[in-house]
């Protein structure tokens, strides 16, 4: 009853307290307002202006708007005060002596122009986009949108408000999020956080629980999509997210601001800043703490995050930042996918191609029930697992809370959980050598330790929704019944790594209007795969042999292995990186040009530490460099000040992952390794009217991916182990994006947004290779997919929001987001059969509607810190959705026909809440 009270109370009772302290207001106050322009005299978004009584010390703020007007009421007459203008990458201005009169309104207009330092400080590392300048399609999502609609979910969801982005929360674990871009995953999205590629090195993911406390200190979200104007050799396909934070942006003084949501939601973050100090120093500190149970069952959350940045101007032409970042947590998981009768069958019965005889095979367990969780109670009348007694500790070698100790609760046992901290150290240093000349480099440091649970050996396993459970008691009580110890347990895949690397860029005006760079990117990262005994589930050890599909290894004494011991596999992976590229800008007048030519080199090794490699020594092996390259351009025109036209065009040659080139179970590497190609054209315009109201975005794209690579793994007749390559799968990812916005006065907004694509396969596969250089004969494997659909993401997207300001401080917004044409995920190598032309499970569309809601109280002498009440409401009509689907489950299929009942999906989360309070001094 306590979450239902949370879930069903909270919102009103915020709502009434937002708007009760909207009455509120001070007699005989003054008011500030202005325009913020940049020197071609166009309004600028998200500017922080600060009002600094220079007496008293007291401080108030307000960001611009899209009209770039600001609006800071609330203020004592007198003074005098010192206002600043403040923005990345463009010079501070500011006016000293400013005496403000009573019950009167007091306008004053800043015009902000570029800083050499600051604007190569974001522009070449973060490689941001300038508008009307660079031609690229963009998406910017600045602070103060960041704060009013993110409310404590992973950073990916605060975009779905931008064309051709789908962001989901996967299956609800803080941190699983996953983000798709023009129809590409993750792995094909370039994520950096202040200039730096935090993608996995291996393979290509990004892992959203290890920035959980990035959200609170960036200072702005830049979203570019398709191959974008990055100039890292890192390439980037369906888009760059490129996440800022600046210290010397901070506004100066101490926020706390306390979260709290359904499902025993909290999140507590307590952050400092000192501003830019002097015009040289600024430091900026956070804390985060975050519990809670989670939505669905299992998925609590358990985490803190920290940061540090630091900024020293040392003098006109010497700039120092450094950052430190980090977010040690343990999570619940629920990462497998249900029929979606197995959810909720009311749903099931309403879909025309569900089958209702599947709903006898697919039970309904509910909602938010999760098959990665074992209760030892009844909810709602189902039984979740059996009443254990169980109390066995637990270890873990590495990661947050390492060592032996007990469950995160008595009361269940999760069978995936998460926990992991991946520390990011960089020091940025800005040289500006000379009028046009600047050289930026960056040294970082990323380490990561920890991993994921699973089980591993033979359970018992309870059958009652069709997907398989552990049952936990059955298994406990055959364990520690059995007189060779336990049969089946709980393991840890543990991921340790470091990565360590350096990017160089040097800008030059070789001439003016043209500019050149040329940049350098080395970057190397170890790190260890294995697994480890967790939990022995009752028994007294774990015999780790073929029997329980655990395997030996040929330097083991013993195979009783015992909590901490490694077990199935163990090696270690390493990644050499080294990049370079060169790029030209021209700018004169309407017309800016750019080209850019980049080239990379990546070595994988291997160690498996369990095989001999028949000299005593662990087996070892390594790659030959495999190259690969870019080479992108583009040009824009400003057709007239309201009027702006681009295109751009690139190719990419990228180099495989390292489970295409070598396979870490067997030890044997792919030895001739193909690259995937990918050919980008776009084409778009931009239009904001004279009195910049309104504008507009429209983009054409078009990528053709070919030659993705699958890679077969054999064995031979003589016992050889083989990788072969089959390449020649082709797709092609085309669409159309728009974004508008109107502004018609500072007291409503709207915004308003559409994607409409056709992505799909353009070939069938055909491919022949020989098993073995020793003989002639040849295998064939085909593959058949032309004309079928890339799923993954819903190929038509709508989105739509008004936002009222109806008293200064006080905001409302309401977004509606609508998705259709979403095909199901499928792996197009398992299309073999050339008679199924069927098109993978097309999802029902859905629209969903979310709620923001807040008050920034002024501060003024009567309140000297600032205080913000918000609430969050996603999900608003708790509407039925399915956001991830797989087409013809392995496990969860009921005939293999590619429709409903075939599926297995996660449904969307159902109404959630995160209300707050923060206090700004």
């Amino acid at each position: 009853m306590k979450n239902l009270f949370v879930r069903r109370r909270l919102p009103a009772a915020a709502l009434v307290t937002l708007f009760a302290a909207s009455a509120l207001s001070a007699q005989e106050l003054s008011t500030l307002t202005g325009q913020v322009n940049d020197d071609s005299g166009n309004p600028i978004y998200g500017v922080q202006v600060v009002v600094l009584h220079q007496g008293l010390g007291t401080q108030n703020g307000a960001i611009t708007q899209n009209n770039g007007r600001f609006l800071i009421p609330g203020l004592r007459p007198g003074g005098p005060y010192r206002v600043e203008a403040r923005m990345i990458g463009y010079s501070l201005e500011f006016v000293e002596n400013v005496i403000l009169e009573a019950s009167e309104t007091q306008q004053i207009d800043f015009t902000m122009g570029t800083e050499a330092v600051a604007l190569d400080a974001i522009e070449i590392f973060a490689s941001r986009a300038v508008e009307r300048k660079t031609p690229v399609a963009y998406s910017d999502i600045p602070k103060v949108q960041i704060e009013q609609q993110l409310g404590s979910r992973d950073i990916p969801l605060v975009l779905n408000t931008k064309p051709s982005v789908y962001a989901t929360a996967g299956g609800g674990g803080a941190g699983d999020a996953r983000v798709n871009v023009r129809g590409f995953n993750q792995r094909n999205v370039a994520v950096m956080i202040n200039g730096v590629p935090v993608n996995d090195m291996e393979n290509g993911w990004v892992y959203w629980s290890n920035w959980d406390g990035v959200g609170d200190a960036t200072s702005s979200i830049q979203l570019q999509r398709g191959l974008s104007a990055v100039n890292l050799a890192t390439p980037s396909i369906g888009g760059t997210l490129n996440i800022v934070t600046d210290p010397s942006s901070m506004r100066p003084g101490l926020m706390a601001k306390q979260e709290i949501g359904n499902d025993g939601f909290w999140k507590t973050t307590v952050m400092g800043s000192t501003g830019l100090l002097n015009n040289k120093f600024a430091f900026t500190a956070s804390g985060v703490r975050k519990k809670g149970d989670g939505v669905f069952l299992g998925t609590w959350t358990d985490a803190w995050a920290y940061y540090f940045a630091a900024a020293y101007h040392i003098n006109e032409k010497n700039r120092l930042h450094f950052f430190a970042l980090g977010a040690p947590q343990r999570h619940g998981q629920n990462i497998y996918k249900l029929n979606i009768g197995t959810i909720d069958q009311e749903f099931a019965r309403e879909l025309d191609d569900y089958d209702p005889r599947a709903l006898n095979e697919f039970p309904q367990a509910g909602r938010t029930w999760s098959p990665n969780f074992g209760r030892t109670s009844y909810v709602d009348g189902d039984r979740l697992g059996h009443a254990s007694t169980y109390q066995g500790r637990q270890f873990t070698s590495t990661g947050p809370g390492s060592g032996t100790f007990d469950r995160h609760s008595s009361g269940f046992i999760n069978e995936r959980e998460n926990y992991f901290h991946k520390p990011q150290v960089n020091l940025n240093w800005y040289y500006y050598l000379k009028r046009g000349m600047t050289l930026s480099t960056v040294a970082y440091y990323s380490g990561g330790n920890g991993g994921g649970t699973g089980t591993l050996g033979s359970l018992r396993w309870n059958y009652t929704y069709t997907q398989r459970f552990p049952d936990w008691d059955a298994t406990i009580e055959r364990n520690a019944a059995n007189s060779d110890g336990s049969r089946g347990i709980l393991r840890n895949s543990v991921n340790n790594q470091w990565t360590i690397g350096a990017i160089s860029k040097l800008r030059m005006e070789v001439a003016d209007p043209l500019t050149l760079e040329v940049g350098l990117d080395w970057r190397t990262a170890e790190i260890d795969h294995y697994r480890e005994v967790r939990d022995l589930l009752g028994g007294a050890y774990f015999r780790c042999n073929s029997d329980n599909r655990c395997g030996d290894s040929d330097f083991w004494t013993e195979d009783k292995r015992n909590l901490g011991d490694r077990i199935d596999y163990d090696f270690t992976n390493t990644v050499d990186w080294f990049g370079g590229f060169v790029q030209s800008e021209y700018t004169e007048g309407p017309l800016s040009l750019y080209g850019m030519a980049g080239l990379s080199t990546i070595k994988y090794s291997y160690v498996n530490h369990f095989v001999d490699d028949g000299t005593g020594s662990p087996l070892s092996s390594e790659t030959d460099n495999i190259m690969g390259f870019q080479v992108k351009g583009g040009g824009l025109y400003n057709v007239t000040d309201e009027i702006g036209l681009f295109a751009n065009a690139g190719y990419v040659s990228k180099v495989p992952i390292f489970d295409n080139v070598i396979d870490d179970r067997a030890g044997i590497v792919n030895a001739d390794p193909q690259n995937e190609s990918f050919l980008s054209l776009e084409t778009g315009a931009d239009y904001r009217t004279a009195d910049r109201k309104a504008g507009a975005k429209l983009n054409l794209y078009f990528t053709q991916w070919n030659d993705r690579t699958y890679t077969i793994f054999r064995t031979l007749d003589d016992g050889t182990d083989v990788l072969f390559n089959l390449k020649g799968l082709d797709a092609r990812h085309m669409g159309v994006e728009l974004e508008a916005n109107y502004q018609p006065t500072d007291y409503l907004r709207l915004d308003a947004g559409a994607s409409f694509a056709n992505w799909k396969y353009t070939n069938d596969v055909r491919g022949t290779y020989r098993p073995d250089d020793r003989v002639q004969e040849v295998d064939t494997l085909s593959f058949y997919v032309k004309d079928l659909k890339v799923g993954d993401a819903p190929q038509s997207q709508l989105f739509y929001g008004a936002s009222v300001f109806p008293y200064p401080g006080l905001y409302i917004s309401f977004f509606g987001k609508t998705f259709d044409r979403h095909y199901a995920d499928f792996d197009p190598f398992d299309r073999d059969d050339s008679t199924d032309r069927t098109q993978s499970w097309q999802a029902p569309g859905y629209t969903k509607f979310d709620l923001h809601v807040g008050y920034d109280a002024p501060r003024s002498w009567q309140m000297p810190a600032q205080v913000r009440l918000f609430a969050n409401v996603f999900n608003v009509f708790d509407t039925r959705y399915i956001q991830d689907a797989v087409d013809n489950s392995a496990f969860n299929s009921f005939d293999q026909d590619h429709d409903a009942d075939d599926a297995e999906v996660y449904f969307g989360l159902p109404r959630t809440i995160n209300v707050g309070v923060q206090v700004r001094y």
